[in-house]
């Protein structure tokens, strides 16, 4: 019986080391739990879809379009990105202005479509004037203060306020409020083409791209994005689907979806995320037209930073990791293994001040000149 105990313990402790620690790379046993659960969506080496097929990637003209068809599959759930058509002007104003210490914090709204305008926080470090800076987009987590929360205002929580901590830090920063939170109180869809909130996020913060590339006091070659939770995926979408943004820090927003709650997917089926998924996907992890690994990869070799939590109840730590696990061999393909980067801290659903000082130096490394 005792030697019975001992080797259960010992399986244990094993499992255990597999998973514990902050490390960078793909874990001891991801490949495993991989290829337990590879279908089409877990795996973006795969050419096809079709059973049997066992065609693999092994040229960038190749994966650019598999990468094509990932977005393809990522429009089927959240809607078409209109990102092909005209954009009107930005018709930036201005509703008020305030200081903290040395950031300047502008209350505006811009225009996203013809019949919308997005409500956010333009942040400005002292010195932004005189020479031409880094620019993040920073994305707030769910919560009714919305971009307040990233902008370090009254109401917010502790490790929430990264969209100010950057502007200390020298960046430009722009939070937008995603639709439903803050003074963005239009609920979503709401038409003009759009049949999720995702897709309308993702085309507000693209507009939002566009608002920080026409700055004078931002060099558009050096925008990057965050997000933590909501902000977390939103980032990670938007970066999909627009070019422009060189970094990503995405923190507590993804796993596969296999792994969020058991694979019930019903907390993905609201309006302001992706009704589609369940309309006319059933909210089953099976017949989704994308999960993160192809999201993750489809990013490839621009840069991403994963802040995944090891008791994060929200999302499973092993999904993160087999989604990274998987990514990185795109990366590897197009010579991009050392943008992609994760970090494991012992807490749950959170952005601590470790994990967002690394965060932060990735950032620098990348978009600091």
């Amino acid at each position: 019986m005792r030697a019975r105990k001992r080797a259960a313990r010992r399986r244990m402790l094993a499992w255990g080391m597999s998973w514990m620690g902050n490390v960078q790379g793909g874990p001891v046993g991801a490949e495993r739990l991989l290829h337990s659960d590879k279908g089409f969506h877990q795996d973006p080496l795969r050419v096809s879809e079709v059973p049997g097929d066992d065609r693999r990637i092994s040229t960038a003209s190749e994966w650019e379009s598999r990468r094509q068809g990932i977005l393809r599959g990522m429009e089927q759930a959240m809607g078409p990105y209109p990102g092909g058509g005209a954009r009107p002007p930005l018709d930036v104003k201005v509703l008020s202005e305030d200081r903290f210490g040395e950031v300047i914090r502008r209350t505006i709204t811009y225009q996203s479509s013809s019949n919308h305008r997005v409500p956010a926080i333009l942040m400005l470090p002292a010195g932004a004037t005189r020479r031409k800076m880094s620019a993040m987009l920073a994305l707030h987590p769910t919560g009714e203060l919305g971009k307040g929360i990233v902008a370090g205002l009254p109401g917010g929580r502790p490790n929430r306020q990264y969209g100010l901590e950057l502007a200390q830090r020298g960046y430009v920063v722009l939070a937008p409020d995603y639709p439903t939170f803050g003074d963005y109180r239009t609920p979503p869809p709401d038409g003009e083409g759009f049949v999720s909130g995702t897709m309308r996020a993702v085309w507000d913060n693209s507009r939002g791209i566009d608002l920080l590339a026409e700055m004078s006091e931002v060099d558009h070659r050096r925008i990057g994005s965050i997000g933590h939770s909501l902000g977390g995926h939103n980032a990670l979408f938007t970066a999909a689907f627009d070019p422009r943004i060189r970094v990503t820090v995405t923190s507590c927003g993804y796993t596969r979806f296999h792994r969020y709650y058991g694979g019930d997917l019903t907390g993905w089926t609201q309006p302001r995320y992706m009704p589609r998924i369940a309309d006319q996907f059933g909210k089953d992890p099976d017949r989704m037209p994308f999960d993160f690994p192809e999201v993750l990869a489809a990013i490839a070799p621009r840069a991403i930073f994963t802040n995944a939590p090891l008791r994060d109840s929200n999302f499973d730590v092993r999904g993160v990791r087999e989604s990274i696990s998987a990514a990185r061999r795109i990366y590897e393909l197009l010579g991009g293994e050392h943008h992609l980067e994760a970090f494991y801290p012992s807490c749950d659903h959170d952005f601590p001040f470790e994990a967002r000082a690394r965060a932060y130096k990735f950032l620098d490394a990348r978009l600091k000149p």
